[in-house]
């Protein structure tokens, strides 16, 4: 608003020199009052704050006003022999230093409002081109899922005309990943770069998996901390958290019609961790995890090196999943 007034008063001939005359009374009154109190050989003493001002507020012109009239009223007024345009040698010496420096401060400060006002216009066009660039980053965004979940749904018609119940189930878990990969790169990809609240994210992210898988009993609870994770963190640990409660549902429950999978993200001393646990089936004996061949085991663990993460599966009233993340 300082800026904005100060421009106004500069593009407004009115303002700026109503604010220049104004500003050389108030100097011309304070040296006037003050005559009989200076000493000798201060005549311009109050005029140089005016000239000043008026320069920086109102514009190089209003500035060149008011040092004119500080030129006469000084010369008229404050120089020997008083109220009086004569002259002698030394005060007319004293003249022309004060128009010699007055001169260059009405130039310097001249070239600073210059610089101000260039720096205002690219402050100016910088939000522009944020605010474009957030629109554009959103934008690409938004297609990038739409595509995502447009492949996920051709995959899921290509479904109907494979007979191979091994090949529908592998279209099937294709068609759904790519589906809930387009809805995570939509919620966690923020055009600022900044950090969600990832906890209140696993709440709406387990309710998308539970719609897509199309199951009806099955209740996902969801029990977090309140955490802010960067987006690269973010991102891996809810693509592990989809494959872990897309696991739990497809095996932990195979045969059964109902069940619980609670869902737990909470600190701890230097990691994070990520607990996937079901009172479904449990695992199968003899059941090694580093050399599964299932392909979403293998997606978390790709992900688990990738995040310098440590995962385990174990074995009790159903399956308990743990993922710790290194975070500060």
């Amino acid at each position: 608003m300082f800026f904005k007034t100060i421009e106004r008063w500069r593009n407004e001939q009115k303002w700026g020199f109503g604010v220049a005359i104004a500003a050389f009374l108030v100097c011309f009154g304070v040296r006037y009052s003050l005559d009989v109190w200076l000493p000798p050989g201060l005549p311009f003493i109050t005029f140089f704050p005016a000239i000043i001002l008026a320069t920086f507020f109102a514009g190089v012109w209003p500035g060149v006003v008011v040092a004119v009239l500080s030129v006469l009223s000084a010369w008229y007024f404050f120089l020997a022999p008083g109220n009086s345009f004569a002259l002698d040698r030394s005060e007319a010496l004293a003249l022309v230093v004060f128009i010699s420096v007055v001169a260059p401060i009405i130039f310097v400060i001249h070239v600073l409002n210059l610089a101000l006002e260039r720096l205002q216009i690219e402050g100016e066009r910088a939000v522009t081109l944020s605010d474009q660039r957030g629109t554009m980053f959103m934008e690409l965004q938004h297609r990038i899922s739409n595509n995502l979940q447009l492949v996920g749904a051709l995959l899921h018609l290509e479904r109907a005309n494979v007979t191979d119940e091994r090949a529908k189930q592998a279209l099937a878990n294709a068609s759904l990943r790519l589906t809930l990969i387009g809805k995570l790169h939509r919620k966690l990809h923020d055009p600022s770069g900044g950090s969600i609240d990832f906890g209140e994210f696993l709440t709406g992210l387990c309710a998308d998996i539970l719609e897509s898988s199309g199951v009806r009993n099955i209740e996902c609870l969801v029990t977090s901390a309140i955490l802010v994770l960067p987006p690269e963190k973010s991102m891996p640990i809810a693509l592990i958290a989809t494959e872990l409660v897309s696991n739990a549902i497809e095996h932990g429950f195979a045969g059964r019609s109902e069940g619980t999978i609670n869902v737990g993200l909470q600190p701890d001393v230097g990691v994070i961790v990520l607990t996937v646990v079901d009172d479904g089936n449990g695992l199968a004996s003899g059941f090694d995890g580093a050399v599964t061949k299932s392909l979403g085991l293998g997606i978390v663990q790709i992900l688990t090196q990738q995040l310098r993460g440590k995962f385990e599966m174990v074995n009790g009233k159903g399956t308990t999943c743990r993922l710790a993340v290194p975070h500060p």
